[in-house]
């Protein structure tokens, strides 16, 4: 068979809350039939069908709630299994060539670790799986169905990525195939300032970079899967957007390295308060205004119950200026400042699948005898306060604990 010739590969994937019934069923394949048919290679990824994954979770939980793991995977895989099976028969209705890609196969090609409920994907077979069965399924015009959510392990186990894991799937298959965009299909157009179901009048977000992305889906918002920006490479597109606006939504551009270490702001300050309030928001408020007055920058906030630790970067009369706002404002009982430090930052999506990874972070700075004098954890982002004139040292101790090689 002659190979079909396409533009760019990119992948779509359609969540549970979107394959709702036939009608939107049908929808999803006329939106795959209108993206193939402008010479683009399509690669489907699929969710189970809205309601069922919750269903089959109650209906285990009923029958036998200490269900053993590997069972109760197997048992929710029927759910992606058959929304591949209708997504597929859906396409072939519009002229096109669909082929079911689940676990059960022997090209499957999304291999994990053995952590039922959470599994991770073993990225290196994975990619070279995916691109020895979907790409020349792409090259013979073909469009991959591939079931979300699930994997298999080495032994031929299945496993579940977790809860909206086939957005995790999708951006991993992006990642493989060096597509251009993973689309991930929802019943909203897009990422808002907040929840539209818990504040009023949310605004449209048209992009976000990796960070922020991450950031908010930690923080709860449910426009993707935490776990999916992991894979997702510099270069490669996250769209989120629904049905009726393909081409629109809002963009995540991946900017999160697996893993950096840098040292900035030589001869930062740590500013210690106490007596204060930190529950009074007018208080932190007014501390805040005094070391922008002082044109300082804050780096870091640490709070206690009647203390608050501000780690600041510049100006000179920091200490004066804040001294005056606590005292004549009547908000602590004194104010002292450290200086001479030194901000060492720890960044990066694999900080997350890295255990214990504050430890490995500081049990060589301590063996080195050197002091902190804070650290703050944010998510993908580590901050550890040192002395400056250590600063290069502890950098380079953190870079190998953490097995990063020096750029």
């Amino acid at each position: 068979m002659n190979k079909i010739s396409f533009q760019e590969t990119i992948v779509v994937k359609f969540g549970g809350s979107v394959l709702d019934d036939e009608r939107s069923i049908g929808q999803a394949a006329r939106l795959v039939k209108d993206t193939h048919a402008r010479g683009v290679g399509v690669v489907v990824v699929v969710s189970a069908m809205k309601g069922v994954t919750d269903n089959l979770l109650s209906l285990s939980k009923g029958i036998s709630p200490n269900m053993d793991a590997s069972l109760l995977d197997e048992l929710l895989s029927s759910g992606e299994k058959t929304s591949a099976r209708l997504v597929a028969a859906a396409l072939a209705n519009y002229g096109l060539t669909p082929v079911v890609v689940d676990p059960d196969m022997p090209w499957w090609p999304m291999i994990t670790d053995d952590r039922h409920q959470d599994a991770n994907p073993l990225m290196d077979i994975t990619r070279e799986k995916a691109r020895a069965v979907l790409i020349p399924a792409l090259e013979r015009g073909e469009i991959p169905v591939v079931c979300g959510f699930l994997g298999r392990t080495r032994t031929g186990k299945i496993t579940t990525l977790g809860r909206g894991g086939s957005d995790t799937t999708a951006v991993v298959i992006g990642n493989c195939l060096d597509a251009k965009e993973v689309v991930l299909i929802k019943d909203v157009e897009g990422v808002y300032t907040s929840d539209p179901d818990r504040v009023k009048d949310p605004h449209f977000i048209e992009s976000l970079n990796g960070e922020e992305a991450e950031m908010l889906a930690a923080g709860g918002a449910k426009f993707l899967h935490l776990k999916a920006l992991r894979y997702q490479p510099p270069g490669l597109k996250i769209r989120v957007t629904s049905l009726e606006k393909l081409d629109a939504g809002t963009v995540i551009v991946g900017d999160v390295p697996e893993i950096h270490v840098e040292v900035s702001h030589l001869g930062a300050s740590m500013i210690t308060m106490v007596g204060i309030d930190p529950k009074r928001l007018d208080s932190l408020t007014t501390i805040a205004h005094a070391i922008r007055k002082a044109e300082a920058s804050i780096l870091a906030l640490s709070l206690e119950s009647t203390s608050a630790i501000f780690y600041v970067s510049g100006g000179e009369s920091v200490l004066d200026t804040v001294h005056r706002a606590l005292i004549d404002g009547k908000l602590g009982k004194a104010v002292s400042s450290f200086d001479g430090l030194a901000m060492v930052s720890v960044k990066g999506k694999a900080l997350e699948t890295q255990p214990g990874v504050i430890q490995r972070i500081t049990q060589p700075l301590a063996r080195s005898g050197m002091n902190l004098y804070g650290i703050v954890t944010i998510q993908s982002s580590i901050r550890v306060f040192v002395s400056a004139d250590q600063s290069e040292r502890a950098s380079k101790l953190i870079r190998e604990a953490m097995m990063v090689i020096d750029p």
